[in-house]
């Protein structure tokens, strides 16, 4: 397994943010910090998907933050991640659904563009103008693009950030001449932004703004672009013909599922992700505003902005995925804590039938990955077998009487959310995050 570099200072109580990697992660790679264990992580965050997407330089889909090493942190842990605050400082964005032109490209347009003109990859490129085709090669001044809008939008915020409404074309190309003043990109951030395209194909349509992070996890045990840290984008590196290319078993012993695009992965949820190297190497980014589960037009309202993390350690973390404690109202009804009234019900049911006691219960969210949503469900499913002790039969049951599968990301990002066994929470050192989370 690779290891980072040795931290020498003393681990601090905060850590500030600012600079971010070339869209890979790579745990050979210098960390920030290390913050000790229980501090906080403060960061200016870069938008992902479309900006680093239409930015042939970087070479991964996103642009996040240079790792924090935790201090205590080994691999075989958990570090347990609440999120204090998330906060949109865009005033706007564009997106839309994507598709990529051939030749721009080796194999992957998200890892491995190239100019097909003078034939260099990953080309140093500018912005020349507005439109699709403003992203200019430095060498030799022909367009390079490996993605193209279908349909998309470019959309504005309002002053509270709670509202957004999209704009038609004069005022996405007054936006675009601007777009590194709308886009509020950190001064670090090396992307174009993707305002420059100026999309404008459904005018006067209002959002309602719910920021999250797409991005929020450890860094794997193997260099991986940023967009493939997870088992459906990752199986994209699988025999690819670039540099970044991986076996199946190299995925699934490295990755760490940082890329969810789960939109309960927002502030007041607790995240527990795996620990891969020393240190954890915790990073984040692709900040959404929003986003409907599965993110089916495959990118959303990517967006730049500000956020709080308070970071813990958690000894033989016993599962190589994430694990999410969400908010209480973004669970399905049935995963949701039984009241009082319930409880009390449900006891004097039981003790009718000759029980004493009913279970005490608890809701958790699970993460699966994989190539596929069928793939996806049964890691998450095995995931959450091995964490709570119980076989996956049971675990199917458990689910379907008492949670939900949901969707994070078409095509494999999935969430197993029930309500489990408390005692089998605190077997394995979560069961006082879902106490602090529930009111439990």
């Amino acid at each position: 397994m690779n290891k980072p570099a040795e931290i020498s200072t003393a681990p601090r109580r905060s850590v500030v943010v600012q600079g971010f990697t070339n869209s890979v992660l790579d745990p050979d790679a210098p960390m920030l910090g290390p913050v000790e264990n229980g501090g906080t992580i403060i960061a200016n965050t870069a938008p992902g998907c479309w900006g680093p997407m239409i930015t042939p330089r970087l070479r991964g889909g996103h642009e996040v933050t240079q790792p924090v090493h935790v201090d205590g942190a080994e691999p075989g842990d958990g570090i347990a991640i609440r999120i204090r605050d998330i906060t949109v400082t865009a005033l706007a964005t564009a997106s839309g659904h994507d598709s990529s032109p051939e030749g721009f490209c080796l194999g992957d347009p998200y890892v491995a563009a190239r100019c097909p003109t003078c034939d260099a990859l990953w080309p140093e490129t500018h912005l020349e103008g507005i439109g699709q085709d403003a992203v200019k090669c430095d060498r030799c001044g022909n367009a390079v693009k490996p993605f193209e809008i279908v349909h998309g939008y470019t959309v504005v915020f309002d002053e509270t950030r709670q509202v957004g409404v999209t704009v038609p074309k004069a005022a996405a190309e007054t936006i675009a001449r601007n777009a590194h003043h709308y886009a509020a990109l950190p001064d670090r951030s090396v992307q174009h932004p993707i305002l420059a395209f100026a999309p404008s194909d459904m005018a006067g349509v209002m959002v309602r703004m719910r920021p999250f992070l797409g991005q929020l996890g450890t860094t794997p045990s193997h260099a991986l672009p940023d967009s493939h840290n997870a088992g459906d984008f990752g199986a994209f590196l699988v025999g690819a013909p670039h540099d970044y290319a991986i076996t199946a078993e190299q995925l699934a012993a490295h990755k760490t599922d940082g890329h969810m695009d789960i939109d309960a992965v927002r502030p007041g949820a607790i995240l527990i992700a795996p620990v891969k190297v020393k240190g954890a190497g915790v990073y984040m980014g692709d900040m959404h505003a929003a986003q409907g589960d599965g993110e089916i037009a495959g990118h959303t309202m990517d967006v730049a902005g500000s956020v709080t993390l308070q970071v813990e350690v958690v000894k033989e973390y016993p599962i190589d995925g994430p694990v999410l404690f969400p908010l209480l109202e973004d669970l399905p009804p049935l995963a949701r804590p039984f009241s009082a009234d319930e409880r009390a019900r449900a006891l004097r049911l039981a003790k009718g039938w000759g029980m004493d006691t009913v279970e005490e219960l608890a809701p958790v969210s699970v993460i699966g990955t994989a190539a596929d949503m069928n793939a996806a469900i049964d890691n998450g499913l095995q995931r959450a077998a091995t964490l709570l002790g119980l076989s996956v039969a049971e675990v199917r049951n458990r689910a379907t009487i008492n949670g939900a599968i949901e969707i994070g990301r078409a095509p494999g990002v999935i969430q197993v959310t029930l309500l489990a066994p408390l005692a089998r929470l605190d077997a394995v050192g979560l069961g006082g995050y879902a106490r602090e989370q529930y009111n439990l």
